[in-house]
């Protein structure tokens, strides 16, 4: 007789528990208590997941900022002539260019 998948020389019935009171108190506070456990690991790989992603935001948020300030500072060694100008100095130059 073929089993479950066509295997020769299996029963199809071999390893079904038919009758659950086959187990045991023990084997039930022992199947929970193994639960309980990967429940603890798993919850405590989510804290853990959650640490990292949150360190990754954080990281490339840093990275963001520090590749816009090298941008700034390449683009000002490129170009020294095109230097910001400050606001003080920008407002005299508008004022003087709208008394002519």
């Amino acid at each position: 007789m073929s089993g479950p998948n066509g295997d020769p020389n299996i029963p199809m019935d071999d390893g079904i528990v038919e009758n659950e009171d086959e187990f045991s108190e023990e084997e039930y506070a022992a199947i929970n208590t193994m639960l309980d456990q990967i429940n603890s690991c798993l919850d405590d790989l989510e804290e853990r997941n959650d640490s990292l992603n949150g360190k990754l935001h954080e990281l490339l948020e840093s990275n963001r900022q520090a590749r816009q300030e090298f941008r700034v500072q390449l683009s000002s060694a490129i170009n020294p002539e095109e230097e910001q100008v400050s606001p003080d100095k920008d407002s005299a130059q508008e004022k003087g260019k709208e008394e002519e």
